[in-house]
């Protein structure tokens, strides 16, 4: 696939047809989720014991897994030491969405309210327009920005991405906009895009890394280095501080709430450690998360669940790093004193020079989900990720065998997903 130059009529008319595409996958998702709840029985009856037995399936479909958690948070706050797993930004959001629908008289005031709030707004952000503009930016070729938008609708998790009121749909958008506004040089627009993002998701602390990237390490390695001003360094040290203020602030609330009430009581992680974290303690204390305590015999049908989306990630960072050289030869080989740094045209779509700081971050967090984590979430959190469908595109294009392996994969899986989440069955 060859670079192309597009036009502004092309990219409107992708637009559309992403938008369209977007519409109709919904569409099939709610509507295989929905009969799936009519059609088959529950696995864990437990969203009958909080919603009201009046409650329609329909609506009971969108209560599964995390979505309990996020609910109880939106009703009574951080109450109990367990939900501090989970950041405030959606159950805030459910709790207001659900109080409007309340007193619009669309909804009980009770969580079926913040459940269909959580879920229409979820509908609201989605990131295929994005997507597709940040595909552009980086690939150079339209169409190769709308293969990889359109894999995209393909999703590993469709339920918690397009469908439920989950962190996903909206960390992804924050997220995929954070990074357009850094394809733009916009830095501070970027810095709060990613604030959004960890107010979701503890990784969203992770995206700072693409403020220094174009901030600091774009002009080094292209020879300005001039711009490395130290007024420049601290402004990036100010912008690259925002997205962590979320997680400093979740933690902060935690300590103080457990650890300064009360002294005679006081939680032994309180004392763990320089920055004790309350997040920290709940996934190890309650989700058993920790380097390499995921990694037993039981669960090694998680991995492989999990191992298509993560040997995507793989081989695309595995063809693009083997390959870095020829993308920055100036990493390598040193120019001589005077001498303007070359970039040579890449060989290929899939090798920009661009796309090196998204491979990194890649890289970052695949082997956190891979080592640490329950590694069955990375179905659900590697969507956030544009290159896992610049990844898809690549093998389309120039591995055309595995391209439609994964296509098949994503279809099969997505649809067995929708029946698996409809009847509360893991993963989710």
């Amino acid at each position: 696939m060859a670079s192309e130059v597009s036009s502004s009529s092309e990219v409107q008319a992708h637009l559309r047809i992403l938008t369209l595409l977007s519409l109709l996958s919904r569409v099939l998702i709610a509507v295989l989720v929905i009969s799936s709840t009519y059609l088959l029985p529950l696995f864990d009856s437990s969203p009958r014991l909080v919603l009201n037995a009046a409650t329609p399936p329909w609506i009971s479909s969108l209560l599964r897994w995390d979505a309990f958690h996020f609910a109880l948070v939106a009703e009574q706050g951080h109450a109990y030491e367990h939900t501090w797993a989970f950041f405030p930004a959606l159950p805030l959001i459910m709790r207001l969405s659900g109080h409007l629908l309340s007193r619009a008289g669309l909804s009980s005031p009770d969580t079926t309210a913040p459940l269909l709030g959580g879920a229409i707004l979820a509908v609201l952000f989605d990131p295929t327009r994005v997507l597709y503009r940040l595909s552009l930016h980086h690939l150079r070729s339209p169409s190769a920005a709308f293969l990889a938008a359109a894999l995209s609708l393909l999703s590993s998790s469709p339920a918690t991405l397009r469908f439920a009121p989950y962190n996903e749909p909206f960390f992804t958008y924050c997220s995929y906009r954070g990074m357009w506004a850094c394809a733009r040089t916009r830095w501070v627009s970027a810095s709060v895009w990613f604030a959004l993002a960890s107010a979701f998701r503890s990784n969203g602390v992770l995206l700072s890394g693409f403020v220094v990237w174009g901030m600091l390490v774009v002009p080094y390695l292209s020879g300005r280095r001039g711009l490395l001003t130290p007024a420049r360094i601290l402004y990036c040290t100010v912008l690259v501080a925002i997205p962590l203020v979320p997680f400093v602030h979740h933690n902060y609330r935690g300590y103080v709430l457990f650890c300064t009430a009360t002294v005679d009581r006081r939680p032994e992680w309180c004392d763990r450690g320089l920055l004790p974290s309350i997040y920290a303690h709940v996934q190890r204390a309650y989700w058993n998360v920790g380097f390499l305590r995921y990694w037993t015999v039981s669960n090694a049908p998680n991995f492989l669940l999990a191992l298509p989306i993560l040997g995507n990630v793989y081989a695309f960072c595995g063809f693009y790093l083997s390959r870095v050289a020829q993308v920055y030869p100036g990493l390598f080989v040193p120019s001589s004193p005077g001498t303007p740094p070359t970039t040579p045209h890449p060989p290929s779509l899939f090798l920009a020079p661009s796309l090196l700081p998204h491979v990194l971050h890649a890289v970052a967090l695949v082997l956190l989900l891979t080592f640490n984590a329950h590694v069955q979430i990375a179905l659900r959190v590697l969507p956030s990720l544009p290159l896992v469908y610049w990844g898809a595109a690549w093998l389309l294009v120039e591995r055309p065998w595995w391209g439609r392996a994964w296509v098949a994969w994503s279809v099969v899986w997505g649809a067995v997903n929708c029946v698996l989440w409809a009847v509360f069955l893991p993963p989710a």
